[in-house]
């Protein structure tokens, strides 16, 4: 694949680049801005965060959606995704979109489980 055949923007074509090099600089700048919200998040812990969605604070649901958004621009400019044919794409997305839901549904099940039965039953906190 020659140069001119990559795709040389970010966010679906919001932001162009004339060049490989600047648009890596530019994903890898949105990748830093995202990370560092991540860690002033975590340092700061805002009080209206500490609110619960689902049975889990509004601080841990970002994290979550964060990690999700920076995985999938690593996924899609530095693994070069983006370039490939849609069967190729959609043999990558398509387990993923059925999958994460179905590991975060087990997820909630254990943890309210694993709750209850430290809450409510005779077992102790003893870890």
């Amino acid at each position: 694949m020659s140069i001119e055949e990559h795709k040389l923007e970010i966010f679906r074509g919001l932001i162009k680049f004339k060049s490989n090099e600047q648009k890596i600089w530019g994903v890898l700048i949105f990748l830093s801005i995202v990370t560092i919200i991540e860690v002033a998040l975590g340092i700061i812990k805002p009080d209206f965060l500490s609110a619960y969605f689902m049975r889990m604070k509004l601080l841990n649901w970002i994290f979550i959606i964060l990690t999700i958004i920076k995985a999938y621009y690593i996924t899609w400019d530095f693994m070069h995704m983006r370039d490939e044919n849609s069967s190729l794409k959609n043999s990558v997305v398509l387990p993923l979109v059925i999958l994460i839901p179905y590991l975060v549904f087990i997820l909630f099940l254990e943890a309210d489980y694993i709750f209850d039965v430290m809450f409510e039953g005779f077992v102790s906190w003893n870890f």
